[in-house]
């Protein structure tokens, strides 16, 4: 724009006008940036906490009255099934997300743990009659 008024491509009236529109954007953009950086604090601390309710949540629930776990199962759960014997969860969104995650994470963990387990007792070791291991 400043090049189109140099070469008199744009009247005065209209860059004057323009230059301002900008500059007013520009500061609501700055504005919106400093806000959203604020915000990313709070969203850490935020994240913290929860992690930390989620990690106590067992022990939580637990010392609840039932009519206060059963507000917090309607909160977190819908559509769930009983059936074998068994309850299964079906998590509101974002929840399910999560709770596939954990799923996924605990198989992850559990599988190296048996996989661990069965290739231990393959692992080469001394000759057991030549006596203790040094």
């Amino acid at each position: 724009m400043c090049v189109d008024k140099l070469d008199s491509l744009v009247d005065a009236a209209f860059f004057e006008r323009m230059s301002a529109v900008w500059r007013r954007e520009q500061v609501a953009c700055l504005s919106n940036i400093e806000r959203l950086k604020a915000a990313d604090q709070f969203y850490l601390e935020d994240g913290v906490r929860i992690l930390e309710l989620a990690k106590n949540a067992r022990s939580l629930f637990d010392l609840q009255a039932p009519r206060e776990k059963r507000r917090l199962l309607d909160f977190l759960l819908s559509n769930s099934i009983w059936k074998g014997g068994e309850l299964h969860p079906t998590f509101k969104q974002p929840l399910e997300m999560i709770a596939e995650r954990a799923m996924a994470a605990w198989r992850a963990v559990a599988s190296r743990a048996a996989s661990a387990a069965k290739t231990e007792i393959w692992q080469t070791r001394p000759d057991s009659n030549l006596g203790p291991l040094a």
